[in-house]
């Protein structure tokens, strides 16, 4: 099947032009401080090859599913050698994919999956309140555990030592913030994004790991002292606009999946967070790593990081314990990258160059 048509989500996309995300380089960081209000428009390319195997093949690939006043999906499209393609979704969190299944008689599977989309930097105006509730339906959807993030036991007694004596939701949410960069630290030896078991962080005290742990765990800490929260699963699209190498990509962004997170707050709505980055540029940001938040490199990240984040990442989805639709393997704990199985079973989704994939981006002028 080859379907070169765009499926617009909306409306048309204008005529566009590409752009290299790349810019001058940067000579020294700039402040950190992501301002809403500027939209940019970007093109992602997934392309899937499947080595020869046994049995018929499947392939899942992430959409952009999350359509908000930060990002608005514009369009797909997909091409390849599949049998059948549709779009399929995650019942019970709207995670959007592209499902494509090759008979076993087709000799090369293969699928190419672009995404359009425009996003703008966030940052929360503190000063400036805005009514928004959520339901008691809501609430409790996004305070429930998941496989990988319980909220009982070791977590619930966590959170409860961070929080003891706050009241306001926002003064927890900040304190679990501080407690998450002052404790957990970035750990290059990590495959992937991580595992996101908060559960074995806890228990062991090992607080090294990736974004998909870091944040993970800032989301489960939250849950725990009943603060709705959620992670935020996507990939980095472009460089970092003030310099920071290490909260940016080039234009191959095969390996720059970062999830993020919001936490909702009464009078604010959903605010983002991201204490996983914080502990990136602490990190990795100089050859040195650096130890104390407070650094002048740091102390700004982590500061607008708490409400904020940059505009240049595409969030797919929200969804944890993803049944990928027609699969016989198990559920994903988080779905951010392409899946895919066939009569030998699932393929390692960590491991690009053995299953044989690659993503690009550019940056469009509209």
């Amino acid at each position: 099947m080859d379907r070169r048509n765009f499926l617009a989500a909306g409306s048309t996309l204008p005529a566009a032009a590409a752009l290299g995300v790349h810019g001058p380089a940067q000579a020294q960081h700039k402040p950190f401080a992501p301002t809403p209000g500027r939209w940019r428009t970007f093109e992602v390319v997934t392309r899937v090859e499947l080595a020869p195997g046994p049995g018929a093949a499947d392939v899942w690939v992430p959409l952009p599913s999350v359509d908000d006043a930060w990002q608005q999906t514009l369009g797909h499209a997909w091409s390849g050698s599949a049998t059948r393609v549709s779009v399929a979704s995650d019942r019970r969190y709207g995670a959007t994919m592209v499902h494509a299944h090759f008979d076993a008689a087709v000799g090369a599977p293969v699928v190419e999956v672009t995404s359009r989309f425009r996003a703008q930097d966030r940052a929360t105006d503190w000063g400036r309140p805005q009514p928004a509730t959520l339901d008691a339906a809501a609430r409790a959807f996004w305070t429930a555990p998941t496989q990988l993030m319980p909220t009982d036991g070791i977590v619930r007694s966590t959170a409860h030592e961070i929080t003891r004596g706050l009241r306001a939701d926002v003064d927890k949410t900040r304190a679990i913030y501080d407690w998450i960069v002052a404790n957990t630290f970035r750990e290059p030896k990590v495959r992937g994004c991580g595992t996101g078991d908060i559960r074995a962080m806890l228990e062991t005290g090992n607080f090294g790991g990736k974004c998909g742990d870091i944040n993970a765990l800032f989301v489960g800490l939250n849950r725990a002292a009943g603060i709705p929260a959620r992670d935020v699963y996507g990939i980095r699209v472009a460089p970092c606009a003030f310099g920071y190498k290490e909260l940016g990509a080039g234009p191959g962004v095969t390996r720059a999946q970062h999830c993020r997170a919001e936490v909702f707050l009464q009078g604010h709505g959903w605010v983002a967070m991201d204490p996983a980055d914080v502990g990136k540029v602490m990190r990795l940001e100089t050859a040195e790593w650096i130890r104390d938040p407070s650094h002048p490199l740091v102390a700004p990240v982590k500061a607008r990081l708490f409400g904020g984040w940059e505009g240049n990442w595409l969030a797919y989805n929200v969804a944890h314990d993803v049944a990928l639709p027609g699969a016989k393997g198990p559920r994903v704990g988080f779905f951010m990258y392409p899946e895919a199985e066939n009569g030998a079973g699932r393929f390692d989704s960590l491991d690009p160059d053995a299953f044989r994939y690659t993503i690009t981006s550019r940056e469009l002028r509209t």
